[in-house]
């Protein structure tokens, strides 16, 4: 049974749910078609996506996809130089969505949500019905991070878009009726910065327990396998950190060792690697998981990082040993050393992946612990019972 007109946006197309943002938009708004008669509002920036259309309107009221041209919209982005704002608002700024809005808030609204400060701007304005923002990650402090790991002058670029951001993200909070982050962490820090009136809450991601499971190794494998998109960033540098300073390690002690990097679009650094050292790059696969059932240990490098990994969810998921940084951990509830192990040097990192590679019983037991870890805290129902209790104290007591 419904319970009203919901409008639901995403700077993304949220299906299908193959990227990291997309399966938390995705989640959320099947979550909320099941409870709301949900409007979608949603820029598409592959057209290929536009086939999945149909789906979304078998799930959603209404579906407005915009198609998102990078040229364009970052042509608009410079604007921000001029205003004084963060980029990323004018890169997303459109009269097509903004009509898309105006039309779901004629249909009476009981509640609106925003997904990511990109979308909030839509929602600025003040409405009759209670707004709710989806921050998910603080990207303020992804940008500072940047720029502290680029040369000139993209970092003084980055370094902006950090500071801008962060305005944003304040003002945001501060007019929202209730803001969401991605972990306790990253509420904490939206919270905590000076100007903030109010508290932000959080919800997890959550994993599909039954999509996700331990299955028997198939023909791909592996050693020790990373997934993740290849075109983004943070990826790029964790598996080319990897490739640098611990695979070598690795491959000392085992010659024979064998390494997936499993993701689409590999950037030509990471394509570069392929065929040579054990190394093995996949490009997009229809489907990670043989993948990941196949390898000994699951790795997550990461050195920059911002609420929490999918990647490494779905493994423990799948009952497998994860590495990673306590970056890549962030987030996640895991006991350290019995459910996921996480290091910060580059020799503690060849130290567990080659015991894990080498005692099956270890890495067996951890995966073990990994899988009774997410089935306890991490189906998507639990995480999303976060986000029903605003919901009904909000659509409860109407604005004023």
């Amino acid at each position: 049974m419904t319970a009203g007109h919901l409008l639901y946006l995403a700077h993304r197309i949220p299906f299908p749910p193959n990227k990291g943002d997309k399966i938390r938009s995705w989640r959320t708004l099947e979550h909320l078609a099941r409870r709301f008669r949900v409007h979608l509002g949603a820029f598409v920036d592959d057209a290929d996506d536009f086939q999945h259309e149909e789906h979304l309107k078998g799930v959603c009221e209404t579906v407005a996809l915009v198609p998102l041209d990078r040229n364009m919209a970052t042509t608009r982005s410079v604007v921000g130089f001029l205003t004084g704002e963060a980029l990323t608002l004018p890169f997303y700024r459109d009269a097509r969505m903004k009509s898309a809005v105006a039309a779901a808030r004629s249909k009476g609204l009981v509640a609106e949500m925003a997904f990511s400060s990109s979308m909030a701007q839509y929602l600025a304005q003040k409405a009759t019905a209670p707004r709710i923002v989806d921050l998910c990650d603080a990207d303020s402090a992804k940008w500072a991070e940047y720029a502290r790991r680029k040369g000139w002058p993209m970092s003084a670029v980055y370094a902006r878009e950090g500071r801008t951001l962060a305005e944003a993200e304040t003002k945001i909070i501060n007019w929202a009726e209730a803001t969401f982050a991605i972990s306790e962490e990253e509420a904490d820090l939206l919270g905590s910065r000076d100007g903030v009136s109010k508290e932000v809450a959080w919800f997890c991601n959550g994993v599909d327990i039954d999509y996700f499971k331990p299955t028997a190794p198939g023909e791909q494998r592996c050693d020790a396998v990373f997934v993740g998109a290849m075109d983004y960033w943070a990826n790029v540098d964790a598996a080319l950190w990897f490739l640098n300073e611990i695979w070598p390690g690795v491959r000392a002690e085992r010659p024979d060792a064998r390494f997936a990097i499993v993701g689409s679009n590999p950037a030509a650094e990471i394509m570069g690697r392929g065929g040579r050292d054990g190394v093995t790059v996949t490009g997009r696969v229809a489907d990670v998981r043989p993948f990941v059932a196949g390898a000994r240990v699951v790795v997550a490098p990461m050195r920059i990082a911002r609420g929490v990994q999918n990647k490494v969810l779905e493994a423990m998921a799948m009952g497998k040993a994860v590495v990673t940084t306590p970056a890549g951990l962030e987030g996640i509830d895991a006991t350290m050393g019995a459910e996921a192990i996480a290091v910060a040097s580059p020799d503690s990192f060849v130290r567990e992946v080659l015991r894990l590679i080498e005692d099956k019983s270890a890495a067996e037991t951890i995966g073990a612990a990994a899988r009774a870890r997410i089935l306890a805290d991490y189906e998507w129902p639990t995480q999303l019972a976060r986000l029903d209790a605003t919901l009904s104290r909000l659509i409860a007591a109407p604005l004023s």
